[in-house]
């Protein structure tokens, strides 16, 4: 039934004999440092991935458009950037698999899909006939794959051997008379690095070479940087990174908390393959410890050494099934009309800046692998300066299968340039637009900016600030260059491009969900809620910030007296902007069944005296706030509340911004479901005068204020439903 509804539907397209079969080859946290095609065997040899480089096309401009693991792979997936295609960050990560995606395209255009090895993105994939995926970031040793009919299966061995086995299985048993996807997805060089039995002493000859930024004092940057907790010196694990056994003996140079998970999983023969090759130079180390013979530089030059060796021992055995994979298509000559690419979710630090990790736009984990052969194609040994990004990765798949690209992709084919021997033709873009909205992990902080191919800015939307580099005069970006008189056009030149660029893909941060699970209180706090509402059904929820929230202090009493015996909850969090609120609703716990029955919503006057954000972006992250209550609740009404009045006189910037906000959400309450109600009047006099009796700050109520708001909604919220009192 399957090929005669796809004979019937394109035809055209099921006789073009000359469609390319794809194979993706894809890892985990691989720096290009780290494959000897880009860094000339500086550290180790990577033969297999060298043979694409060699035999096809290397990019050296290749970047993610968000350094983490679900992110990127979203971006690649929906060839859209993560605040269109709904995965900012790994917290309670979940792709939407009814989007369009590159695999479904190309399904439907009569390709056999298949997908084995990490997934990482929460939901199920779609778009595949065949697929068996690692439950989260899966195991090295003896993993479990999840099955397309809800089942687990434990699979004994190491992961990269078993990804590489199922990926050529499927090869050996599909049809052959259909063009095909392949995407082997590895898990390796993913954190713990833990190698196979036969690359466990690989690397013991000797030292490895330390970076030139070890021990980066992170001066003349930004001070957000030095708040990372992704250091070598002060951020590996005595178990789980540096594969020491039983109680932390020097907490002062390790941390404690999480043990080495892979040699739990491993058979009693593994475990003794294992201690044979750690436990010598464990020992010894432990011993030069407690006679004080390592300095604090020579402890982190050690934990360097594990660290690297661990990390490349897991690149070689990868590399190994990559040349299992090249050697099946050549020796089956599918070869001759299959593309086969590598790449990684991202880059990552080998020690440089004393790091490991990813998340920043700084060049170690911005940068992506990119090689690519395609016989016939592209010339064999050429290289390409040109930009190119992870969302590039689904139209350019299109394109080279014959299918046409959606509007709805934000990236561009990069066709173009490879059939150009690597010459960007004329037209080609000329900067690429990154962002990373935070997360708690490793507390790297939010940011966003844009690259060209000599130049780099950077912003901090936490402190305001900006970072500008020079990558032809200082490439390991040591000295920000913002600051300089010299450089005055530069920035200004390149924050128009940001702004450009922001523009182009529609980023707007009014709208896109972002936590603060970085705040201790507001961690707590959403913790705390997040357990009672996952728990009890509420018939009343008030959503916003600190006004809303103060219903808990200035307003409590007034809120006893109206809404506690109404089964009501407060969802108001001080200092939330309206991308905070959208993060709550997306990612937080509620309890199925009976809906509430109203919704009331006051959201936005931080988004004014926080960022004086334009009053159409504030409007549009209040638009999608509604949009997300109705999706959470659809059978919910909604009460929308205009922004309370700021500030005492009516002239007034941000009074000014918030009512021009409510001007604009007005409008939103065009059914039913979603009622809009404008308070102004209750708290201005008649000379449109907020008094410091009503709101003592000019911007939070006082309890007289709290007791004129429940007054005011009493009416509104009775003919949405709600019991009277």
């Amino acid at each position: 039934m399957r090929l005669l509804f796809f004979a019937l539907l394109m035809p055209a397209v099921l006789v073009a004999a000359d469609r390319p079969n794809i194979v993706f080859i894809f890892s985990d946290d691989h720096a290009v440092e780290a494959i000897s095609a880009y860094s000339a065997g500086r550290l180790n040899h990577t033969p297999n991935i060298d043979r694409l480089a060699n035999e096809g096309m290397i990019f050296e401009n290749s970047f993610c458009a968000n350094s983490i693991c679900g992110p990127s792979r979203a971006c690649i997936l929906s060839g859209k950037h993560s605040h269109v295609n709904g995965v900012l960050s790994n917290e309670r990560a979940r792709f939407d698999g009814s989007q369009v995606t590159f695999p479904k395209l190309l399904l439907q255009a009569g390709y056999d899909t298949a997908l084995f090895g990490k997934w990482h993105l929460g939901s199920e994939p779609t778009g595949f006939d065949a697929w068996e995926v690692l439950p989260g970031q899966g195991s090295y040793y003896n993993p479990d794959f999840l099955q397309m009919d809800g089942t687990k299966k434990r699979r004994p061995g190491y992961c990269s051997d078993i990804i590489t086995d199922l990926s050529l299985d499927w090869l050996r048993a599909r049809d052959d008379d259909r063009p095909f996807l392949l995407m082997c997805q590895h898990k390796a060089p993913h954190r713990n690095w833990s190698p196979p039995a036969r690359h466990l002493k690989k690397f013991d000859e000797g030292d490895l070479p330390l970076p030139d930024t070890l021990f980066d004092d992170y001066a003349n940057r930004v001070g957000l940087l030095k708040e990372h907790e992704m250091g070598i010196d002060k951020h590996m694990y005595w178990g789980h990174d540096m594969k020491f056994h039983g109680k932390n003996q020097f907490p002062e140079s390790f941390s404690t908390g999480i043990a080495n998970a892979e040699y739990r999983r491993m058979t009693v023969a593994q475990k003794r393959v294992w201690d044979a090759a750690y436990e010598p130079k464990n020992q010894a180390f432990i011993e030069k410890m407690n006679a004080g013979k390592l300095s604090e530089e020579e402890i982190v030059k050690w934990k360097y050494q594990r660290y690297i060796k661990d990390y490349l021992r897991t690149v070689q055995a990868m590399d190994d099934g990559i040349g299992r994979v090249l050697d099946h298509l050549d020796a089956t000559g599918l070869s001759e009309n299959t593309v086969v690419i590598y790449s990684s979710d991202q880059g990552f630090y080998l020690g440089e800046h004393g790091g490991y990790d990813k998340r920043w736009m700084f060049e170690e984990s911005f940068k992506m692998p990119f090689l690519i052969r395609w016989p016939g194609e592209i010339e064999a040994g050429k290289k390409s300066r040109a930009l190119i990004q992870n969302i590039d990765y689904a139209p350019t798949f299109l394109q080279m299968a014959g299918v046409d690209v959606p509007e709805a992709i934000q990236g561009e084919s990069f066709l173009p340039v490879l059939r150009n021997k690597g010459y960007a033709p004329k037209d080609w873009r000329e900067s690429i637009y990154y962002a990373y909205y935070g997360e708690r992990t490793h507390n790297v902080a939010a940011h966003d900016g844009v690259r060209t191919l000599r130049h780099k800015l950077m912003r901090f939307p936490r402190t305001k600030e900006w970072q500008l580099f020079d990558l032809m005069n200082d490439p390991q970006e040591m000295r920000s260059i913002h600051d300089k008189p010299e450089a005055a056009k530069l920035l200004d030149d390149m924050k128009q491009r940001y702004t450009s660029m922001r523009k182009q893909y529609d980023v707007n941060s009014a709208a896109i969900p972002v936590s603060r699970l970085t705040e201790k209180w507001w961690r707590q706090r959403y913790q705390e809620i997040d357990r009672k509402t996952s728990k009890e059904s509420a018939d009343l929820l008030f959503l916003g910030d600190s006004i809303t929230q103060g219903w808990e202090g200035p307003g409590k009493e007034t809120w006893q007296r109206y809404y506690g015996s109404r089964n009501a909850i407060n969802l108001g969090f001080s200092g939330d902007r309206t991308e905070h609120l959208l993060w709550r609703l997306e990612k937080g716990k509620f309890k199925g069944g009976t809906a509430p029955k109203v919704a009331v919503i006051m959201i936005g006057t931080n988004n004014t005296g926080h960022l004086q954000q334009s009053a159409t972006e504030t409007a549009a992250g209040v638009g999608k706030v509604v949009a997300k209550v109705q999706e959470r609740f659809p059978q919910t009404k909604v009460l929308l509340l205009g922004v309370f009045p700021r500030a005492a006189e009516s002239n007034d910037p941000l009074r000014l911004l918030n009512k021009a906000i409510n001007d604009r959400i007005a409008v939103l309450a065009q059914d039913d479901q979603v009622d809009y109600l404008n308070l102004d009047e209750s708290f201005l006099d008649d000379n449109g005068v907020v008094s410091k009796e009503m709101m003592p700050d000019l911007l939070h109520l006082s309890p007289k204020g709290y007791e004129i708001w429940a007054k005011a909604l009493e009416p509104k919220l009775i003919d949405l439903g709600v019991q009277e009192l």
